[in-house]
């Protein structure tokens, strides 16, 4: 391993292991922490990648500890990188004031206005930075999925939709689905990108459906008694915008599930056969 990449963590599961490392991101300007799964003979056989973006005050360890997904990922040979949420003690005014701007907020954007705008590029770091560090440090194959929940559930999207073939499959849980038209959208994309709307509209699921002639099929999972459905998520409009282009869109919807991690755990295996069904075609 390089030295620029430390292993803080590591633990045996499934005869696998749940490792967690540090390592200084050029693009973010400041030390990140990651986590990754590596199924058995993953040092033998090079595996696809899933990766897994969380959502707001999340860290890198949420899914680790509460989605309860290496049991399957390592029948299924799945290596899962679940990168942090934002950047961390970097020092930008403001950015511990409130749970939905600055730490564990990112947004999986890269951000163009002051002070965010030196540290905030998430996008960069999920699409370029820590894909290319993984490529180089671990024995994996070039094939790629991406899921995530809430605002990683936005992230997974979008990143999905602005890479037109790069990931096998992409999936989402509760996602963010229309951020310029909900609260924390709104509040997050005028501080990290001003005032213009258009520049909004690249990091939109809904809005980058009207565009998108790749029509990369999603598979979102929504749970029915989520508090965060009505207020925040606008699941009903991706599902019409969907409708409206054409776009391949699988929703389901679950009766009695809320916005947490026992949703997800419920409905991982789901979701991780679908993206094994997909990056092993």
């Amino acid at each position: 391993m390089s030295e620029t990449l430390e292993c803080i963590e590591e633990v045996r599961c499934f005869d696998g292991y749940q490792r967690r490392y540090r390592h200084h991101s050029q693009v973010l300007g400041c030390d990140m922490t990651f986590s990754i799964f590596l199924p058995p003979e993953h040092d033998q056989t090079p595996k696809p990648v899933l990766w897994w973006l969380s959502g707001l005050t999340c860290t890198d360890q949420n899914f680790v500890q509460k989605a309860g997904a290496q049991r399957r990922a390592a029948e299924l040979g799945l290596v899962i990188v679940c990168p942090d949420t934002s950047p961390r003690g970097v020092d930008v005014p403001g950015e511990d004031e409130s749970y939905d701007l600055g730490t564990g907020a990112g947004f999986y954007l890269n951000a163009t206005q002051a002070p965010w705008a030196s540290h905030y590029r998430m996008y960069d770091y999920v699409t370029r930075e820590l894909p290319e560090l993984v490529r180089q440090q671990f024995n994996v194959n070039d094939r790629e999925a991406i899921s995530g929940h809430s605002m990683g559930g936005h992230g997974a999207l979008v990143c999905a939709l602005r890479e037109p073939g790069r990931y096998a499959s992409v999936s989402a849980f509760s996602p963010v689905a229309n951020p310029v038209n909900c609260p924390w959208g709104e509040k997050a994309f005028q501080a990290y990108l001003g005032d213009d709307r258009q520049a909004w509209a690249e990091y939109d699921t809904c809005e980058l459906i009207k565009r998108d002639d790749a029509r990369q099929p999603l598979l979102v999972e929504q749970g029915e008694a989520d508090q965060f459905l009505e207020s925040q998520l606008n699941i009903d409009q991706l599902e019409r915008v969907c409708q409206e282009q054409n776009h391949p869109l699988t929703l389901n919807r679950r009766e009695g599930y809320d916005h947490s991690y026992f949703f997800i755990a419920t409905y991982i295996n789901v979701h991780l056969d679908y993206h094994a069904q997909h990056l092993n075609a």
